[in-house]
């Protein structure tokens, strides 16, 4: 019982004087904001370096090489 008659006693007129036309993030927003930013540019540093890495050659595959190109094996269905 005592909280709730300190919550109205202490935060209720704190409410009344907040204008809400003039609510910001504030600094801790901002340092919120730098921290995701940092993160983000870490993240993609890391994924260009990686990526580097990689090798996008595709080793030709020897069972298709003896073939020609467009060819199935099998005989056209005859209609």
């Amino acid at each position: 019982m005592s909280f709730s008659l300190a919550v109205t006693t202490h935060v209720l007129p704190l409410a009344k004087e907040l204008d809400k036309d003039k609510v910001t993030p504030g600094v801790l927003g901002f340092i919120v904001f730098a921290v995701m930013a940092l993160a983000v540019w870490g993240l993609m540093k890391s994924m260009n370096k990686h990526m580097g890495k990689v090798d996008f050659e595709e080793t030709p595959d020897p069972a298709a090489a003896g073939k020609g190109a467009g060819t199935t094996g099998t005989s056209p269905a005859k209609g």
